[in-house]
C-alpha cells in the first residue's frame, strides 16, 4: 500500500512499471513544496526492496527500516548536511563532492537491499559541475541503481540532465479531496480542513505540517498584517518594510505567493465569485479592503507580483525587486492616520 495519496497517475506510471520490471534507471519527480515528492522517492524504494507479496509492504525489514530510516542502500542528498559533530548544516546548494561521493557508491553493489536508491532532494540547487558530473552517471547507469532527482522548478536543471530521466509530474489535489482527507484520515474539524485544504493550494504535506505546527499559521497573520499595513503608510516605511524582509529567497518568495493569494482573493470578490478564494477565514478583511480599491488596481498589482516572482527565479537583487513592489503596491486612500486592523488567526 503506497503512502502516496492524490496522485494517481503518477502511481499509476510507477505501479506499471514495476508491474512489468520496465523501471527507468532515473526519475524527474516535479512539483511544488510539500505536494509529497519525498513520500512518492521512498514509497518507490520500499516498493524495489520490497520482501512482501504486494509491494510495498510497510511490514518487512527492508519497508520498516526505510520508513525509520535506517536502511543503507537508501541515500538522500539535500542542502542539509551534518558534520563531524553531528550539526546539521544549512547550504546554498549541492555540490560537485555530494554527486562525486553518489558516484563512488554506485561502483558498490546494494549492501542489504535488492536496490540502492539515490534520492536528490531539491535537485535545482545542483551547482553547475555537480550537475555536469551527474550527467554522466546518468548517460552510464550502473546496474541496481535508481536515481530520484526531486524539484519544484525544473526549468533550473540542465536540459541534459532532465532529458535523461523519466518526469514524473505530482499536480495539487483538489480542495475537496484534500479535505476529505484531513477529515477522514487525520480527524480534523471541518472547518478547520476547509481552511487549511484551501490555504495548502493543494498540497497535503503542507496541510499536516499546518496541523502539528501552529507557527505556519501564525506566520501567515504576521504577514497578511505587515502587507497591509504598507497599504497606508509613505515610502520610508515600506522601504522599511522592504528591508526587514532581508535576503532570504525561500522566505521572500513565500510572503510573495502568500501576498499573490491574497490579491487574487480580492480580485475574486470585486468580480462576485468569492466562492473560490483561498483566505475563507478573513472573508470580511477582504470584503472591506476590497471596497476601497478598484479592479484594475488590483489586476495590476497581481501583474507585479507575478512579474517579480520570475524576476527571482532568475536571480534577480532581491532588495531592488521587493523595493519596486512597494513602489507598485497601490495605497488605500481616506484612511491615513487610522489603525487598520489584522487578520485574524485561528
Amino acid at each position: 500500500m503506497w503512502q502516496t495519496i492524490g496522485q494517481p497517475k503518477a502511481l499509476a506510471l510507477l505501479e506499471h512499471s514495476l508491474a512489468i520490471g520496465d523501471l527507468a534507471h532515473a526519475y524527474l519527480f516535479v512539483g511544488a513544496q510539500h505536494i509529497g515528492k519525498m513520500t512518492m522517492a521512498l514509497d518507490l524504494a520500499r516498493a524495489l526492496n520490497c520482501e512482501g507479496d504486494k509491494p510495498p509492504c510497510f511490514e518487512c525489514g527492508p519497508c520498516r527500516r526505510i520508513s525509520n530510516g535506517k536502511h543503507t542502500d537508501i541515500i538522500i542528498i539535500g542542502l542539509n548536511s551534518t558534520n563531524s559533530s553531528g550539526e546539521v548544516k544549512q547550504r546554498v546548494e549541492i555540490g560537485i563532492d555530494d554527486i562525486r561521493e553518489l558516484q563512488r557508491n554506485t561502483s558498490f553493489p546494494p549492501y542489504e537491499g535488492k536496490c540502492k536508491i539515490f534520492i536528490i532532494d531539491g535537485a535545482e540547487h545542483l551547482s553547475s559541475e555537480a550537475a555536469n558530473c551527474l550527467l554522466k552517471t546518468l548517460e552510464e547507469p550502473p546496474r541496481g541503481v535508481v536515481i530520484l532527482l526531486l524539484t519544484v522548478d525544473e526549468l533550473r536543471l540542465l536540459p541534459t540532465v532532465v532529458s535523461r530521466c523519466q518526469r514524473v509530474e505530482l499536480k495539487p489535489m483538489p480542495a475537496e479531496e484534500l479535505e476529505r482527507v484531513l477529515v477522514e484520515s487525520h480527524e480534523v474539524e471541518n472547518d478547520k480542513a476547509r481552511l487549511l485544504a484551501r490555504l495548502s493550494q493543494g498540497c497535503l504535506g503542507w496541510a499536516i505540517r499546518a496541523l502539528t505546527d501552529d507557527s505556519y499559521l501564525a506566520q501567515r497573520a504576521q504577514r497578511l498584517a505587515e502587507m497591509l499595513s504598507s497599504l497606508d503608510v509613505g515610502w520610508d516605511e515600506r522601504f522599511t518594510y522592504a528591508a526587514k524582509l532581508g535576503n532570504d529567497r525561500k522566505a521572500v518568495e513565500e510572503v510573495i505567493n502568500l501576498w499573490l493569494t491574497w490579491w487574487r482573493d480580492m480580485m475574486l470578490i470585486k468580480c462576485d465569485c468569492k466562492q473560490a478564494i483561498t483566505n475563507i477565514d478573513q472573508i470580511s478583511m477582504l470584503e472591506k479592503w476590497a471596497q476601497t480599491l478598484s479592479l484594475s488596481q488590483v489586476r495590476n498589482f497581481i501583474d507585479s507580483l507575478q512579474k517579480s516572482l520570475s524576476q527571482i527565479a532568475l536571480n534577480a537583487n532581491l532588495r531592488l525587486v521587493l523595493e519596486i513592489l512597494m513602489l507598485e503596491m497601490p495605497k488605500k486612500e481616506g484612511t491615513r492616520g487610522h489603525a487598520i486592523p489584522a487578520p485574524v488567526s485561528l
